[in-house]
This record gives structure tokens, sequence and C-alpha cells, in this order.
């Protein structure tokens, strides 16, 4: 029998996502499948263009990553131009970039996420969300409206627009920096900081009590974690070079550059999702599963390189290391959550370290030059994880070809793997032909998808309505129920 339940108010992810599990003939979970629905598009849009116009018309992707692609589009047009950007241009990129993380990761954690584990995971649907935390802890919510609003006011002071700017360009920036814009964003960085010491006191005692068996069992399996480095190996977010290590902190390859990511990444469609699923290509697929994004970043470093992060990043490791990797891999999707926050407070240390140094009012910010090459490939780290744009030009800079490679494309296969895991934990197996699937379950599997923050404007390019669909499934493959969110 048919049934169906819809549940208000809207879920909190970006984009339009079913959830399918399918039973064995024994009533057992036998897969999930986390399913992205809409078409993607984009690539194909900027194809005809100019490459010169993309670092602003990739920014217009996503309302919530366009710092991200217009700074792996620009980083791409520097590529095919052939300069070197000078060097006040790559500090000021690195600062919007910082800027970027720091409000989206405030956004995904206070907004998006804090609702179901500070109102409670069965708590009413209609007030979880960044309304009932307001009203259940004002400070914790207006903490959090005000890290994202620090962050979205340095990108405007920086390009003139909180989201769509076009600031970054080929070869650096439009426009330097002022005394006066450096003087204010170092000024209110004495409040971000109290702000986040109170945020990560608080959430480490969750971690303590109720929080505990998530941080290190939600979601938690052996992968592969993806992100740029430095030359020393610490955190990265603009430059540098890829690294792969496993579960067990071993480095699987290092020093990889992203002109060759066709070498060592894949790409395959199921018929069932539109969202792309990049792999490891050495290790095939689907076996060659990785992450991206903060757990993966702090996974991946040797170390953040400033005072107060890495003294989180030693807790970090600290709550959620697996013995396997000697205490240095955290495998649990949930702890996305803590390394949002210790990524935070590597923000605010980076854009203070980067206003301090006098270097960043030069008022040489751009190089030009005519096209000098034909193809190229801008990489970067995105909040939710490192994100490619690969150019095809001809002759003339037009383009002939566009391929985008999203965070939320590479985490696809480990959502799914989320999904499956905790179906498996939270319902009663056997399930029943009959049962419905309550209201904590949907939360918890919502939940699992939240740990990676996906961004389905970013990987498929969709508008419109965002809700999530879940079907059960027999064997056969006959529908048992659904469960709906419109």
């Amino acid at each position: 029998m048919t049934r169906t339940i819809t549940i208000d108010p809207v879920t909190r992810i970006e984009g339009h996502a079913r959830i399918t599990l399918q039973l064995d003939g024994r009533g057992h979970l036998a897969d999930a499948r986390f399913q992205v629905l809409e078409v993607r598009g984009f690539e194909q849009f900027c194809v005809g263009r100019p490459f010169t116009e993309m670092a602003g018309l990739t920014s217009r992707i996503c309302g919530i990553c366009p710092v991200s692609h217009q700074l792996a589009a620009a980083r791409a047009g520097d590529k095919l131009l052939a300069v070197q950007p000078p060097d006040a241009a790559q500090r000021l990129r690195r600062l919007l970039n910082l800027a970027q993380i720091l409000q989206s990761h405030a956004l995904s954690f206070f907004y998006l996420s804090s609702p179901d584990w500070l109102l409670g995971w069965s708590s009413d649907p209609a007030r979880r969300n960044i309304f009932g935390l307001m009203a259940a802890d004002p400070e914790l919510a207006r903490g959090g409206i005000g890290l994202r609003q620090f962050g979205q006011q340095v990108i405007e002071r920086l390009g003139g627009r909180r989201i769509h700017q076009a600031w970054a360009v080929p070869g650096g920036v439009r426009t330097p920096l002022a005394p006066e814009t450096r003087d204010w964003i170092l000024a209110q960085l004495p409040q971000a900081r109290a702000t986040m010491a109170r945020v990560l006191d608080g959430y480490k005692r969750l971690l303590d009590g109720p929080l505990r068996y998530e941080q290190r069992s939600f979601g938690s399996f052996a992968s592969l974690f993806m992100a740029l480095v430095g030359p020393d190996g610490c955190w990265e977010t603009l430059d540098g070079a890829l690294r792969l290590v496993d579960s067990r902190a071993q480095v699987v390859a290092s020093a990889l550059s992203a002109d060759d990511y066709g070498r060592f990444l894949g790409e395959v469609l199921e018929d069932w999702s539109v969202l792309k699923f990049p792999y490891y290509r050495p290790l095939g697929y689907p076996k060659g599963l990785y992450r991206v994004g903060p757990l993966a970043r702090l996974n991946v470093c040797t170390a953040i390189g400033t005072p107060w992060a890495d003294a989180e990043l030693a807790d970090f490791r600290g709550r959620g290391g697996t013995p396997a990797s000697g205490g240095r891999i955290v495998t649990a999707a949930f702890a996305y959550h803590q390394a949002r926050l210790v990524e935070i407070v590597a923000c605010l240390e980076g854009i203070e370290a980067l206003l301090q140094d006098p270097r960043i009012l030069d008022r040489r910010v751009r190089a030009h030059a005519s096209l000098n090459a034909l193809e190229a490939v801008g990489v970067g780290e995105a909040p939710r994880g490192t994100l490619f744009h690969h150019y095809r030009v001809d002759d003339n800079g037009l383009l002939t070809a566009v391929n985008l490679i999203i965070a939320t494309g590479q985490n696809n296969l480990a959502m799914n793997r989320t999904v499956a895991q905790i179906a498996r934990a939270c319902l009663p197996w056997p399930l029943p032909a009959s049962a419905a699937i309550p209201e904590a379950l949907l939360n918890r599997v919502e939940a699992g998808i939240r740990c990676y923050d996906p961004c389905l404007s970013c990987s498929t390019h969709a508008a419109g309505a965002m809700p999530l669909h879940i079907e059960l499934r027999d064997a056969s493959g006959a529908l048992l129920c659904e469960t709906v969110r419109d």
C-alpha cells in the first residue's frame, strides 16, 4: 500500500533531492540512494562565451558559493593568459576566499544544522530552524548571524556586493584594498573571535555529552580524503597541490596538479541521478570513493599554521580520531560540523594576518596580457570542498568546452554511503511492509546529508523548490511508502 506523509517546513538542504531505501526479500535494507533530480546545464550555457567573462558569469551559478566559482574561474583565466597576478592581488584573493569560507560555514552550522541537536532530533519541524533557535537561544543565534554577516560584509567591502560580484578577474583583482577598509575589518575581528570562543565552548560540551555518539559514529566509514595543501603540508584554501590520504593516515598520492585531474579523477553518471559521481581513478568505481570539504582538509593537512586553529585541530582529532590512524584521521561525517568551526577560527586568524601585512595595500593588483594558452584548469577550496573549473578556448578566447567538478558531486558517493549507514542504524529491521517512515528517522537521514552541506545549485544548477522525498521499496522495487517534504 502506498502512503504519503507530507511534512512542513521545507527541509534544510539547498536543492531538490530524493532518498530511496531499497529492501531485500527479508525486509532488510539492501541499498540506499541519494538521488538528485534536476538537469545539469551550466557548462553548456558557458560554451561560446569569452573566457574573460567566466569569473562574473560563473559567480551566478549560486548565491551561496559565488566567490568560490569566481576565484576558480579567475585562476583558470590566469593560466590562459599565462600571467602571474601581483603579490597584493594574490593576498586579496586569499582574503576574499577566507571571508567566503567563514560566512558559508556560519550559514551551514547555525542556520541549517544546529537546530537538529540544539532543539532536538524529534522536535517539531515547524520550529526546528533558525527562527526556533532564535527563540530558544537568542545569544547563540545572534552570534551565528553576526559571524555570517561579518563574512558577507568583508566580501561586500572588497568587491562592491555580497553576492554575484566579479571583483576577481584573470590577472588579479579589479581594485586595490583601501586602508579604511583594512582598518574596518580589523576592528570587527575581536567581536568575531569572542563569538567563536563562546560557540566552541558550548559545542564541545555537547560533544562531551549528548552528541558523543554522533561525533564518532554518525556516517563513519573508511574512505579517501582529498584537499589542497601548501608546500609544507599545511592547510590551504587557494594555492598548493592536491593530496589524498586514506583512513589509516597513509598518503595515497601527493603533489598532484589540478592540471592533470583527468589522470587521477574519473566521473560516472548513474541512470538514477543527474549528479555526477567523481572517484579516485586508480581504485576504480565505486571503490575510489573520496571525501572533500572541511573534514577532508583537516584530515589531509599536517597543521593549520596559526596558534588558535592548531589548538582546535588537536581537539578535533582528539575527539574523533580513529585508533587505526593513530588518532589523526576523523571518519565520521558528523565531524564536518566541528571541522567548520575549526576552519572559521583559521579564517579569522588568516584574515588578521593578511591585513596586518602592509603589502596587501599595494596598488598593483592586476597583470594584463593577451591569450597565450588554449586550455586551463582553475582550482580552489570552496567551503564545501575542492572546486575545479576546466576550460578550453579557441584562438579568439571563446569557450569551446567547460567542465565544472563541484565539491557536492565529489561527496556524492559518500553521501549515499552515509544515508545507508544511518538508515541501518535507525530503522528497526526487518521492517514490516506497512511501516511508515517516522519523523525522527526522516530528520536523522536529512541530518546525515546536511553534514556535507550539499549545494545542489552548484552541482546541478537548478532553480526552484527544495523538497526532500524519501521512498521505501521492497525487493521487487514496489513502493511501500514514501515521505515528502515540499
